[in-house]
C-alpha cells in the first residue's frame, strides 16, 4: 500500500519551507520512524520521518524545492523490500571466472629463461612488470637489463601531500563559488534590514565591574554543579536575572509596537543568541523571571545542544520580549546589537578584560566588561534607555540586590 509522504504542519510563523535533504532515494529500503527527509525553515530545520516500514516509491519535491505546509513530499511503498541491484546479482559470476585469468604458480618458468630470472631478483625486479620480447612473450635477459636500466633513471617518487599541505587551487586563480543563501541567513538578513528600515534604533554604552559576580561563581561553583545535578553555573544566568529585574522597572523595555498599539507583556520571554552551524539562533526562555539560576543555566546549556544537533523546535524559537546576546564569547570588545522586531530592546554582552580603573582615588585591577543596550527609540525614552542599563550594571556589580530585590 502506497503511503503519501507529507511536509509537516507549519505554524502561523512559517509559511513555507524548502526540502533541504533527501537521505532516502527511490528503491531505499525504510524502517519505521527513520528519518527520510528534511525540511528547512527560516527558523529551524524539521525531520519528516517514516511512518511505517517499506521502500521509497517516489520522490515529488526534489532538494531545493518550496514546500507547503502538509504538502506531499514522496510516496512509501509499505511493506515492499528493496530489490537488490543487478550489479550485486551478477558479481559472484564474474569473480568466479577471476582467477582463470591469473597465471598459476611456477607459470613464470616458462615465460622467464633462468639467466633472466637471476639477474632480476639480484635487481629486484618483479618479472612479472617486465614486457617479454622473445618468442611466445618470453622474457629475454636483454628484457631485464632495460628494466634494470629503466629503474635507475626513473625520478625519485616523493610522498603524496597531504590534503591540508594540498593548495586548493593554482598561484593566481581567480575562483568564485556560487551558493544559493539558506532560508534561516536569507530571514536573518530579511530582518535586519526591516529593523534598520522600520525602527528609530539607537545604543547606548555601559561599562559592568565583574569582580563580585566572578568571585561568587568561583566560591560557589562546586557546590552549585553538585545541589542542581551537574547543572554549571555560567555568567550568563546572572545577566538573564539581572535583566528580568530591570524590566520589571522599566516595563517599557519589555513591550512591543504593534500598528498603533503598544503592547505591554506582563512576562519576560527571554531570547538567547546561540551559535550554530546554520547561524545564530535565538530560543526563548518562558517566563525567565520565575526562572532560578540553576534552571536558567539548565534551559541555555539545553538550547546550546539542541542548537548544534538541529534539534530545536519552531516552538522554542518563536516569541520572545527581549533578547541577549554574548559577543564576548568570540572574543568581541563592543558591538552594536540589532533589534529582533517586534521587540523593542536588545542587550549585548562582550569580552571581560583586566583593565585599571579608579577605585576611590586608587588604581586598580578590576575585571571589566562594556555593555551595550541597542533600542526602539519610537518606543523607549534615551533616559529609560540609559537608566535601564544602569540598573543592569548596579545588580551585577552587588549580586546581593538580586536576592533582596533592591
Amino acid at each position: 500500500m502506497a503511503i503519501d509522504i507529507n511536509a509537516p504542519t507549519f505554524p502561523e510563523s512559517v509559511a513555507d519551507g524548502t526540502v533541504a535533504t533527501w537521505h532516502k532515494k527511490p528503491g531505499d529500503a525504510v524502517k519505521r520512524d527513520e528519518l527520510i527527509v528534511d525540511i528547512e525553515t527560516d527558523k529551524v530545520v524539521i525531520e519528516v520521518l517514516a511512518e511505517a516500514d517499506g521502500v521509497i516509491a517516489e520522490v515529488v519535491k526534489n532538494e531545493g524545492d518550496t514546500v507547503l505546509s502538509n504538502e506531499l513530499l514522496g510516496r512509501l511503498n509499505e511493506g515492499a523490500a528493496a530489490a537488490a541491484p543487478a550489479a550485486a546479482a551478477s558479481a559472484p559470476a564474474a569473480k568466479a571466472e577471476a582467477p582463470a585469468a591469473v597465471p598459476a604458480a611456477g607459470d613464470d618458468d616458462q615465460i622467464l629463461s633462468p639467466a633472466a630470472r637471476k639477474l632480476a631478483e639480484e635487481n629486484g625486479i618483479n618479472p612479472s612488470s617486465i614486457t617479454g620480447t622473445g618468442k611466445g612473450g618470453r622474457v629475454t635477459k636483454e628484457d631485464v637489463v632495460a628494466a634494470v636500466e629503466a629503474k635507475k633513471n626513473a625520478p625519485v617518487a616523493k610522498p603524496a601531500a597531504t590534503p591540508a599541505s594540498a593548495p586548493a587551487m593554482a598561484v593566481g586563480d581567480r575562483v568564485e563559488k556560487r551558493v544559493p543563501m539558506t532560508r534561516l541567513r536569507a530571514k536573518v538578513a530579511e530582518r535586519l534590514v526591516e529593523a534598520q528600515s522600520n525602527m528609530a534604533m539607537l545604543t547606548t554604552f555601559n561599562e559592568v565591574d565583574m569582580t563580585e559576580v566572578m568571585a561568587l561563581r568561583s566560591k560557589y561553583k562546586d557546590l552549585f554543579e553538585k545541589s542542581h545535578n551537574g547543572v554549571r553555573l555560567g555568567f550568563m544566568s546572572f545577566f538573564v536575572k539581572a535583566a528580568t529585574e530591570a524590566l520589571k522597572r522599566f516595563p517599557a523595555v519589555n513591550a512591543s509596537i504593534d500598528g498603533s498599539d503598544i503592547v505591554y507583556h506582563g512576562y519576560a520571554d527571554v531570547g538567547v543568541a546561540v551559535s550554530s552551524d546554520r547561524g545564530l539562533v535565538v530560543p526563548v526562555l518562558r517566563n525567565a523571571e520565575s526562572m532560578s539560576l540553576a534552571e536558567i543555566e539548565n534551559g541555555i546549556a539545553t538550547f546550546g545542544k539542541k542548537a548544534r544537533d538541529g534539534k530545536l523546535s519552531i516552538d522554542e524559537m518563536t516569541g520572545g520580549t527581549f533578547t541577549i546576546t554574548n559577543g564576548g564569547t568570540f572574543g568581541s570588545m563592543m558591538s552594536t546589537p540589532i533589534v529582533n522586531p517586534p521587540q523593542a530592546a536588545i542587550l549585548g554582552m562582550h569580552n571581560i578584560l583586566q583593565r585599571p580603573m579608579a577605585i576611590n582615588g586608587q588604581v586598580v585591577i578590576r575585571p571589566m566588561m562594556y555593555l551595550a543596550l541597542s533600542y526602539d527609540h519610537r518606543l523607549i525614552d534615551g533616559k529609560e534607555a540609559v537608566t535601564f542599563l544602569v540598573t543592569i550594571k548596579n545588580l551585577l556589580e552587588d549580586p546581593a540586590r538580586l536576592l533582596l530585590d533592591i
